[in-house]
């Protein structure tokens, strides 16, 4: 048998197009929901959620950071208390696929300024998830030129 026939059971070099379409129609699915209910537990306490518990919540959380590592209370503030909706919306933005590519992106960021801040108070363990977190918005960054179902796609 030469080296050009073709096994029958032979795996192609790169996978179908298709099957990259869905890796990232189940990333962006993963990352949407993720982003989306981060952001909205934000707002829930006592199983209530409002308005009034998440101005609570990310004041206790900035004071937290603040009080136990270098960042000053107003810089923990300004990222703290927009940071609720700027998920919700994100979440929503990934999951529909509105801008995919900007939504991921600037989630990415923010995950990442999270991560800054549990490094801060040398809390490892959510680091590291957060991380994993990370690098799952840059794989999803790498394969959304294969954004087949989105409402609005960027331009490539």
């Amino acid at each position: 048998m030469n080296e050009s026939s073709a096994s029958p059971h032979a795996v192609p070099a790169t996978p179908a197009r298709c099957e990259y379409t869905y890796a990232f129609l189940l990333l962006r699915v993963f990352l949407g929901l993720r982003t989306l209910m981060a952001g909205l537990e934000k707002f829930e306490a006592n199983r209530s959620f409002s308005t009034a518990n998440y101005a609570d919540n990310m004041t206790r959380m900035a004071t937290g950071i603040s009080n136990n590592s270098v960042i000053p209370l107003w810089a923990a503030k300004a990222f703290a208390l927009p940071l609720g909706y700027l998920l919700a919306f994100l979440g929503i933005a990934i999951l529909l696929g509105i801008k995919s590519r900007c939504a991921l992106f600037v989630s990415g960021l923010v995950y990442t300024g999270l991560a800054f801040g549990l490094m801060a108070v040398q809390e490892g363990e959510g680091v590291a998830w957060i991380g994993v977190q990370v690098l799952m918005f840059a794989v999803a960054l790498m394969l959304a030129s294969h954004d087949r179902f989105a409402v609005w796609r960027d331009k490539a």
